[in-house]
């Protein structure tokens, strides 16, 4: 095995038994399972502080993204991803786990953990399996019965989860996908943002163990200096709009992710729906992957969302969904590196 394959093997694993284990061996490992979870650039902007009886999770506003993220959307998503996977962990390691969203100048997911019987789900075994897919996939429908478990899945109170997989439709989603990944292409603060959170190589993948990872995305490893200077040479706009305009028609459909209110408490919710619906795709053997550029562009947001019939709040997630390949995966920070 190279040392990447090493570190993946290392990072992307379920833990031993936690019988017997000391109240901060088992909360250090809920929270190496929350950071299993996927963020904005795979920038794992999460720090975690364990109490007694009770793990907190704050946001790193030092790995935010205020180019591709100036409210702070995806940061605040990304939180209630790593809050739905430490949920899971706790049920499977018989604690029950009771999440409550703090507001103010600090805000935080409070969760208060205390003894139950243990429960583990499909959910949770599919926490080590699941990544983000940025591959064609195989363009075959799904059935009945995996859209709807699909759609149980991502229901959430104040959420609303809409899955497209008519074709016409899907070719609608993709004119927001374009028109939103134009925008950001010509945008080059939005291109240097990019570039400083891609690693390149597997020396650098392994050094940082964060950000977008060169082969997870198909893209050959390099190191730094070299990979910097093909991004720069291939990054393009037509490349990349015929790339997702592939990717997305090889997708069995898209789900699209919406709030009723767009502040940080709804923000986290829809995560939460979020990594349930991944993890449930996971369970199906189905991939996911996200395309948010309509959302992340203003303009184009307020287009989508009129074309949704959005009211009230925003949409927050563009996800495509299909069977295909795994693809090479990223890395995460150790713990100590997470705790505040």
């Amino acid at each position: 095995m190279s040392r990447y394959d090493e570190a993946v093997r290392d990072t992307w694993r379920h833990a031993a038994s936690p019988a017997g284990a000391s109240r901060e061996a088992l909360f250090r490992e809920l929270v190496r399972y929350a950071t299993l979870a996927p963020s904005s650039h795979n920038t794992q902007c999460w720090k975690f502080r364990l109490a007694g009886d009770s793990i907190t999770i704050l946001p790193d506003f030092d790995r935010r993204c205020p180019v591709v993220d100036p409210d702070d959307h995806h940061l605040f998503v990304s939180l209630g991803c790593a809050t739905e996977n430490l949920l899971q962990a706790a049920a499977a390691f018989g604690l029950r786990a009771e999440p409550r969203f703090a507001t103010g100048r600090d805000p935080a997911i409070e969760i208060a953990l205390t003894p139950a019987a243990p429960e583990r789900s499909a959910l949770f075994d599919a926490i080590p399996l699941r990544q983000s897919t940025r591959c064609e996939y195989d363009g075959k429908p799904l059935s009945a019965s995996d859209l709807r478990l699909l759609e149980a899945a991502g229901d959430a109170p104040g959420v609303r989860l809409r899955l497209i997989t008519a074709r016409p439709e899907i070719e609608k989603v993709l004119e927001y996908v374009v028109a939103g990944n134009t925008a950001q292409m010509r945008d080059p603060d939005f291109v240097r943002e990019l570039e400083r959170w891609i690693r390149f190589g597997d020396a650098e993948a392994i050094a940082r163990s964060d950000g977008l990872f060169s082969r997870s995305s198909g893209n050959p490893a390099a190191p730094r200096w070299l990979g910097r200077r093909l991004f720069r040479i291939f990054f393009r706009e037509k490349t990349e709009n015929d790339k997702y305009a592939r990717q997305l028609r090889s997708s069995a459909g898209v789900a699209v992710f919406s709030t009723e209110s767009s502040d940080p408490g709804h923000w986290v919710e829809a995560g939460r729906a979020f990594e349930r619906f991944a993890l449930q795709a996971t369970a199906l053997g189905v991939r996911t992957a996200h395309l948010n550029q309509p959302v992340e562009v203003a303009q184009v947001r307020a287009q989508f969302s009129a074309h949704l019939g959005v009211a009230g709040g925003r949409p927050d997630l563009v996800i495509r969904f299909g069977r295909g390949p795994e693809m090479p995966r990223s890395l995460r920070r150790p713990v100590d590196a997470v705790l505040a």
